[in-house]
């Protein structure tokens, strides 16, 4: 009687209840000490994302504080190793839940895949750009490092110990170098690592576009014009970099200018409802490799839901190839094919629908439908749809950096 009935706790709860939560279930035992049902431990954790408590040690906190969080945990109080593991061990499960979720909202009439807009946003790394070591500064150090454990050895060999400055021990300070050229040499194989694996991916690529002028040599005739695109190198680049606190994160351009240790995530809202219906958290900090992995996940969703028909982006992700895509998906894609002048005349905005092109590719009929009136009030909903959902994300629930 003290939470009002259309609480969101009470709202959580009831979702929850209506998941099938059997694959958590099978998987306990049943011996041992008594354990706390899965959708107690779930709405906790569904609970908190929704309020921004995400820390564990938060959520038991909260079991005692919040009556919200009392209600949902029935007046129990799951230590924070419990519900700690309960993520760990469910991660995987809990992901899929949330497909189930969206067939609750389709099945209550707030969600209509019909048109999804996709967009990324930067979350910051828990690891500072400073902590960034490029492949160049790091082979400089480890110079600098085997000239100074070259010395001290020489000095520990020497006779005479008057070179030795007071308080300095000469094992200590070899030990301490010794230490820090083994974390080098690791920074660098694991950068090497990287620079393999990119030539990989380059080389595919460049023989694709090398059989790609042969082939249209053969069809015209003619060589084609241009230079042809330059062979990639196995090496890794001065520049390329690995972070020693977190390496997973890459340092990226982040809105307002500057650079931050960050990841890139994606996520496809559906228009109207603004419910997530794909996610991914990438380490380029180019969105133009993502529509490809969207489409995918777009692909994999139950038959249910329904399937979009058209996918919004801004100018990041247009390429060519990306539109042929979407076609093939059977996706109309509208994909801003460079940067808009802001304040456009009222000439440029109300200006009549162009032609329909004859026989048009993918590319000319995305073209000639974002010059339409009805292509243009699509694509303004781009904006609004995507970018709410990373500021209720970032900003409301307080979700701004990966732990």
């Amino acid at each position: 009687e003290w939470l009002p009935e259309r609480h969101l706790a009470r709202f959580v709860v009831e979702v929850i209840d209506r998941l099938d939560l059997s694959c958590m279930v099978k998987s306990y035992r049943g011996s041992g000490s008594a354990s706390y049902h899965p959708s107690v431990l779930l709405g906790l954790l569904v609970y908190g994302c929704a309020t921004g408590v995400f820390s564990s040690r938060k959520l038991e906190r909260a079991t005692y504080d919040s009556v919200a969080f009392r209600f949902i945990a029935a007046n129990d109080h799951p230590d924070h190793d419990t519900i700690a593991a309960f993520r760990r061990r469910f991660a995987a499960e809990i992901g899929t839940l949330f497909v189930g979720v969206l067939l609750l909202a389709r099945e209550m009439g707030m969600l209509q895949v019909g048109t999804v807009a996709l967009d990324g946003t930067k979350i910051h790394a828990n690891a500072s750009r400073h902590s960034a070591l490029s492949y160049e500064h790091a082979s400089r150090i480890e110079a600098q490092l085997k000239a100074e454990v070259a010395e001290l050895l020489a000095l520990a060999e020497a006779a005479d110990r008057a070179d030795v400055p007071d308080g300095m021990s000469v094992p200590q300070e070899l030990a301490r170098r010794e230490d820090r050229l083994a974390r080098l040499a690791e920074a660098k194989a694991k950068i090497e690592a990287r620079a393999r694996e990119r030539f990989a991916r380059e080389q595919a690529e460049h023989e694709a576009k090398m059989a790609a002028r042969a082939e249209k040599e053969k069809a015209t005739g003619k060589k084609p014009g241009g230079k042809p695109p330059a062979p990639p190198t196995a090496d890794p680049g001065a520049k390329d970099q690995i972070n020693l606190t977190d390496e997973d994160s890459r340092i990226m351009p982040v809105a307002g200018g500057g650079f931050e240790q960050a990841y890139n995530a994606q996520a496809a809202v559906a228009v109207g409802s603004m419910l997530v219906v794909s996610t991914d958290v990438v380490q380029a900090a180019n969105d133009k490799q993502q529509i490809e992995p969207t489409l995918e996940q777009l692909g994999q969703l139950p038959e249910a839901l329904g399937s979009p028909d058209s996918l919004l982006a801004d100018s990041g992700y247009f390429s060519a190839a990306n539109v042929t895509a979407c076609a093939a998906a059977g996706i109309a894609p509208l994909i801003a094919m460079g940067r808009e002048r802001h304040h456009p005349s009222w000439r440029e905005r109300f200006a009549p629908a162009p032609p329909v092109p004859d026989n048009p590719t993918p590319l000319a009929a995305m073209r000639h439908r974002l010059a339409t009136p009805d292509g243009k009030r699509l694509y303004a909903l781009r904006k609004q749809t995507p970018e709410p959902v990373f500021g209720i994300i970032k900003s409301v629930m307080g979700f701004r950096q990966f732990s």
